[in-house]
């Protein structure tokens, strides 16, 4: 294993750490030598590969939203590859939504509630990660509008980030409230409301 695979795997170690412990006791309340104790290296480690644990925390969020967002534009990718309409590509990209929560519960419990608060340091940060994730759905929107697959009447800039919101939420109930229930049910849920057929009234999809 080479210097830089030793790194990543090094600062995957501490991502993994510090999202754990910050989200079971607080951002503040978590120091640095917790991290580097639940991560299993030296504290001088931690400094090493962040300046701070600010630097850490800022690091954490982009690279978390940034898996987030290469498995939607995979997801829309892989449905466009297979002849799938940009409405498939959506619901695709719900699934996958899904199974990244899935996977990563605590960063997701994480982001939530980091998107709410306006006084933190990494908030620019923040801020521009949402939006790199929230431009796939976008881009998706605007090309089934201008297909006819979606009405003209979609508000764009709402609807996306409405659509990665509903994700977020019920993945979060569902995680929480509701583990009894199997990925398949959660998506088929959320499925019946990207096709508008909560009402009954839509039509059916073959």
């Amino acid at each position: 294993m080479d210097s830089s695979t030793r790194r990543q795997a090094t600062r995957q170690k501490l991502y993994e750490a510090a999202v754990t412990l910050i989200a079971e006791q607080g951002f503040s309340a978590t120091t640095v030598d917790e991290i580097a104790e639940r991560a299993g290296v030296a504290k001088g480690t931690v400094y090493y590969n962040f300046a701070s644990k600010t630097v850490l925390f800022e690091e954490l969020l982009r690279h978390g939203v940034g898996l987030l967002t290469a498995s939607l534009r995979t997801a829309e990718q892989e449905t466009a590859a297979r002849g799938g309409s940009r409405v498939d590509a959506l619901d695709a990209m719900i699934r996958a939504g899904l199974v990244f929560i899935d996977r990563y519960p605590a960063f997701t419990q994480l982001y939530v509630a980091e998107l709410w608060r306006t006084n933190r340091a990494w908030q620019d940060t923040l801020l521009v990660v949402r939006r790199e994730a929230v431009a796939v759905v976008e881009e998706v929107l605007r090309e089934a509008v201008d297909t006819g697959e979606l009405s003209p009447e979609v508000d764009i800039p709402l609807t996306a980030p409405a659509l990665v919101g509903m994700v977020l939420v019920a993945a979060l109930d569902w995680q929480s409230f509701q583990r009894g229930r199997s990925i398949d049910d959660v998506h088929a849920a959320l499925s019946l409301l990207l096709q508008g057929r909560v009402s009954g009234v839509g039509p059916a999809r073959p």
